[in-house]
């Protein structure tokens, strides 16, 4: 294997090459985002009632419903991540995180790792939204869920697998 070579620093990710050589003695050139990984939570209000977002993401120029997530800070962990997220995003702390699952997005050229909380115990505190973010909060049953998912409306890959790690898909 040869070394890492960043072709590219941003403010959130950076872009690296790298040789490596695979089992079959082939020598492949890979392109990698080095990300620095992520929180996904399934908040529940009640046991039948989810808080969903209706988020702008200009980098596909729509709004899609998805459920709260965000980056880790440095030297910031998973759980620490989805207690921060679902404030600044839904308005309501929880006092339950219960790790559900963990995925990689983009495994082919991302190493983003996200873990995925159930969160319970909720509480209104009120949201901190970032400036960039235009997020709206929905509640929704399994039912509303099902057929968001069922019309093609929620297409967001982590909310799919926080929701079917929950049994609502």
């Amino acid at each position: 294997m040869s070394k890492n070579r960043c072709v590219f620093k941003g403010k959130l990710l950076n872009v690296y090459t790298k040789n490596i050589r695979l089992p079959n003695g082939y020598l492949a050139r890979f392109e990698i985002i080095r990300h620095p990984g992520a929180a996904l939570i399934v908040p529940f209000l009640t046991k039948d009632t989810v808080i969903l977002l209706k988020q702008l993401r200009p980098v596909i120029d729509s709004y899609i419903y998805e459920l709260p997530a965000g980056t880790l800070n440095k030297g910031e962990s998973p759980v620490s991540c989805a207690r921060r997220e679902i404030v600044e995003e839904t308005g309501y702390a929880a006092s339950r995180f219960t790790k559900i699952g963990v995925i990689y997005p983009v495994p082919g050229y991302s190493t983003e790792k996200i873990i995925i909380y159930k969160a319970e115990g909720l509480r209104k505190v009120g949201r901190r939204v970032e400036e960039d973010e235009i997020i709206e909060t929905h509640l929704f049953d399994k039912k509303g869920v099902r057929k968001l998912f069922s019309k093609g409306m929620i297409v967001d890959a982590k909310t799919i697998c926080g929701f079917a790690l929950c049994g609502w898909l």
